[in-house]
C-alpha cells in the first residue's frame, strides 16, 4: 500500500474550497505529490515521514505541506458537489456526504478494536490459567491466578466487552451498508444518524479498548511488560485509534450535535430515527423509574441516563443563550455535558444492541446461557463500574476466549499460546536476543576485564 512518507505519488487531499471569493467548506481533490519519473516531490510540496510513534511504529506515516500548489478543477472529486467551468459552485445534496469515507473508516475501526481486544483478552486469560502464585490456603498448591477475585474483576468485564464491541461492529457495518444503499437512491434521511453513531462508537470503543488492553497487560504482571507478550504492541495500535480518524472528544461533540437536534425534535413532537427514539418517552415522562432487575430493565436504565444527560445539556445550552451568550460560546461552555451525554447515548446503544443480538441468536441453550451471563456482566458493569457475579464466568473463561479462534501465529504472544507453555516460550524468546549469542559478551573482554585487572 503506498504511503505518503516515501512511496505515494498521488493523494486524495481534503481541503477548503474557495470559488468566487467564497469559502465552500472542505472537499476532496486528487493531488499529484511526486514526479512519476524522478519520484521527487512536485513544486511547492513538502513531504516526508513523521518519525516513530507509540502505535503503528512500523507504518510509514507522512507529513504533507503545500506552498502555492495549483490543483486543476478537473482534479476535484465531483460526485456530490461540483464547480462549473465559470466558477459556479453546485452544492452537494447534503454536506454529510463529504464524510462518507471517514464514516467507513470509523466503522472499520470499531471492528479492529474488537479484534485487538479479543487478542489481548485471550492472552491474559490463557496466561492467568497457567500462572500460579501464592498460597491461597496454607498447605495447598498455589492456585491459578485467575481464581483470585481481583484478577477476575480485571479480566471478565473485558471478555464481555469483546462481544459487545463485536456485535456493535456487525450491527454498525450492516447499518452502514443499508444507509449507503439508501443514499444511492437519493434517500439521505438517516445519514446524520449514521454519522453520529460512527463517531460515538469509534470514540467509546477505542477508548474502552485501550483501557481494557492496558488492564490485560497489567493483569499479566511483569511478563505483560515484555515485548514478546504482544500486549505492548497491541495497546499501541489501539490507543493510536483514539486520535486518528477524528480525536475522540471531537467525535463525541459531533454526536452531541446530532443529539441536541434530536432532543429539540422530540420536544416538538417530531418522530425520531430508531437509535434516539427513546428520547420521545423521556419528553413526556419522568426518566427516574424504579429499578427493574432484567436485561430489558438495564437497557431502559441506560436509555434513561442518556436521556437525562441529553436533556441537561440541552437545558444548559438554552439557559446560557437566554442569558445573552452567543450560541458558539454556549456550546463551548456546555461541552463537558455534551461529551457526557454522547458517551451515555453510545453506552445505551452498546447495551441495547448486545441484548437484541442475543434475542435473535439461534444457538444452543448452554451457549445462550454463557452469552446472557456476559451480556448481564457488561450491562451491570457500566451501571456500577464494579459489579457482576464474576464467579459465573469462571468455568467458561478459557473456553470463551478459545472460541475467538485466534491462531497462535496471529496472537503472536509467548504468554497466550494455545498449548499453555508460557515459561518454555519465555525462555525461547529470551534466547533470541543478540546479547545472548555468546556466553560471554565481547564487551566484557574489551572493557570490564581490563578494568577489573587494574583494580586487583
Amino acid at each position: 500500500m503506498p504511503r505518503v512518507g516515501h512511496t505515494a505519488n498521488y493523494a486524495i487531499v481534503v481541503a477548503q474550497l474557495y470559488t468566487t471569493g467564497v469559502c465552500r467548506g472542505i472537499h476532496p481533490f486528487i493531488v499529484q505529490l511526486r514526479d512519476e519519473d524522478t519520484h521527487k516531490p512536485m513544486k511547492g510540496i513538502k513531504i516526508g515521514e513523521i518519525g516513530t510513534k507509540l502505535g503503528m511504529n512500523a507504518t510509514n506515516n507522512g507529513y504533507l505541506g503545500f506552498d502555492k500548489v495549483r490543483i486543476p478543477r478537473e482534479n476535484m472529486l465531483m460526485k456530490n458537489a461540483q464547480v462549473l467551468e465559470d466558477g459556479t459552485y453546485v452544492k452537494s445534496p447534503s454536506d454529510k456526504l463529504t464524510y462518507g469515507t471517514m464514516m467507513f473508516v470509523r466503522v472499520v475501526i470499531v471492528q479492529d478494536v474488537a479484534s485487538y481486544l479479543s487478542k489481548a483478552v485471550t492472552i491474559a486469560v490463557r496466561y492467568s490459567a497457567v500462572r500460579r502464585q501464592s498460597e491461597l490456603k496454607p498447605g495447598e498448591p498455589e492456585p491459578q491466578i485467575m481464581d483470585y477475585r481481583t484478577q477476575q474483576y480485571k479480566l471478565f468485564p473485558n471478555i464481555a466487552s469483546c462481544l459487545a464491541m463485536r456485535f456493535a461492529a456487525m450491527w454498525l457495518w450492516n447499518l452502514y451498508n443499508n444507509i449507503t444503499s439508501e443514499l444511492e437512491e437519493g434517500d439521505m434521511e438517516r445519514l446524520p444518524e449514521l454519522h453520529a453513531l460512527a463517531c460515538c462508537l469509534k470514540s467509546v470503543c477505542s477508548a474502552d479498548g485501550a483501557k481494557a488492553i492496558e488492564t490485560c497487560r497489567l493483569a499479566c504482571g511483569g511478563h505483560g511488560y515484555m515485548t514478546c507478550s504482544n500486549l505492548p504492541a497491541t495497546y499501541g495500535l489501539v490507543t493510536a485509534a483514539c486520535t486518528y480518524e477524528g480525536e475522540n472528544t471531537v467525535l463525541l461533540l459531533q454526536t452531541a450535535r446530532f443529539l441536541m437536534k434530536a432532543w429539540h425534535q422530540a420536544t416538538s413532537g417530531i418522530k425520531l430515527t430508531p437509535t434516539v427514539a427513546y428520547l420521545q418517552s423521556a419528553v413526556t415522562s419522568d426518566t427516574s423509574r424504579h429499578w427493574e432487575h432484567s436485561l430489558q430493565g438495564i437497557v431502559r436504565a441506560h436509555q434513561d441516563v442518556a436521556a437525562g444527560k441529553i436533556k441537561l445539556a440541552a437545558t444548559n445550552m438554552e439557559r446560557r443563550i437566554r442569558g445573552g451568550i452567543s450560541p458558539e460560546d454556549a456550546w463551548n461552555n456546555t461541552s463537558i455535558e455534551l461529551t457526557q451525554c454522547a458517551e451515555a447515548h453510545c453506552r445505551a446503544i452498546l447495551v441495547n444492541n448486545f441484548v437484541q443480538t442475543l434475542e435473535t441468536f439461534k444457538v444452543s441453550d448452554s451457549l445462550h446461557l454463557v452469552l446472557t451471563q456476559l451480556c448481564e456482566l457488561y450491562a451491570v458493569h457500566w451501571v456500577l463500574q464494579k459489579s457482576g457475579d464474576f464467579l459465573r464466568i469462571r468455568p467458561n473463561a478459557v473456553s470463551i476466549v478459545d472460541s475467538f479462534d485466534i491462531c497462535d501465529e496471529v496472537l503472536s504472544s509467548a504468554l497466550g499460546a494455545r498449548d499453555g507453555k508460557v515459561y518454555e516460550r519465555l525462555f525461547e524468546e529470551a534466547a533470541k536476543s543478540p546479547l545472548n549469542k555468546e556466553p560471554v559478551n565481547k564487551s566484557f573482554h574489551k572493557y570490564l576485564k581490563p578494568f577489573l585487572k587494574s583494580n586487583l
